[in-house]
């Protein structure tokens, strides 16, 4: 038997990551629409993109126009950024793995992005996280980012604990070689023989792509109450093509 206050916080961190989905998702939903405040639709707030222009705008290097073609470009960089590691990371773990409502953790994976850092997933959802986050109330965006960032750390320590005591050194070892956020520059020497499976990551990622596409078609028109629908829509396309598509079974080192 374990020590009680170890074995107490593994099934916090269980609970927590059987239903991380629906807590990603609380946490979106508060940021949209925090309870303390006017909200996207009141319109009285406006939203952190825009916030965002007119402060970078008002240090009079940029004019309005310019800070938010810039913002806009910063936001689009990283939903691509994001939506690549999250396909690149989901064809090594597997989308059986990714959608797996208990950590697995049988073998070693250390192919593909895994070679540069121990999370991917992690990252990838984050930047899509800063991103999204422009379109929210800046009092919603400041509630949401720090809360996302510090759920996800939650999850990572949970689930390195558990791979550690799961594999023991060869973890370890890894651990030591590869960073777990900030990509290391060259890469690790691959350790394993995973294959990637692209078209069931394409597929299991359908969201941040379809995100990605739409915000790089509609966001010139600085509207964020489109690009909220095209979330909306580019969300619930993913769920359809989740239920019908049958996922990736594999086993890897890390995953969101």
């Amino acid at each position: 038997m374990g020590h009680p206050s170890f074995v107490t916080g593994m099934n916090a961190a269980a609970l927590a990551f059987r239903f991380r989905v629906a807590i990603f998702l609380l946490l979106y939903l508060v940021g949209f629409l925090p309870p303390w405040g006017a909200g996207v639709r009141g319109g009285s707030e406006g939203t952190l993109w825009l916030a965002a222009s007119t402060l970078a705008a008002r240090s009079g290097w940029i004019g309005l126009a310019a800070a938010t073609v810039t913002v806009t470009l910063i936001a689009l960089a990283c939903l691509a950024t994001g939506a690549m590691l999250r396909v690149w990371g989901t064809a090594y773990l597997s989308s059986g793995v990714m959608r797996g409502a208990v950590m697995q953790g049988d073998r070693l994976v250390a192919a593909g992005p895994y070679r540069y850092l121990r999370n991917p997933l992690y990252l990838g959802s984050w930047l899509l996280g800063f991103a999204t986050s422009l379109l929210m109330p800046p009092s919603g965006a400041a509630f949401f980012l720090p809360a996302f960032s510090l759920f996800a750390l939650f999850l990572i320590s949970a689930e390195e604990r558990f791979l550690t005591a799961q594999l023991g050194d060869v973890y370890q070892q890894y651990c030591r070689r590869v960073p777990r956020l900030w990509p290391r520059i060259g890469g690790a020497d691959a350790i394993s023989s995973a294959r990637p499976h692209w078209l069931q990551a394409l597929l299991a990622e359908t969201y941040p792509i379809a995100f990605t596409g739409c915000f790089a078609i509609f966001a010139w028109r600085y509207n964020a109450r489109i690009l909220i629908q095209c979330l909306l829509i580019c969300y619930g396309l993913s769920l359809v093509i989740r239920a019908f598509t049958r996922p990736a079974t594999g086993r890897a080192d890390a995953g969101a």
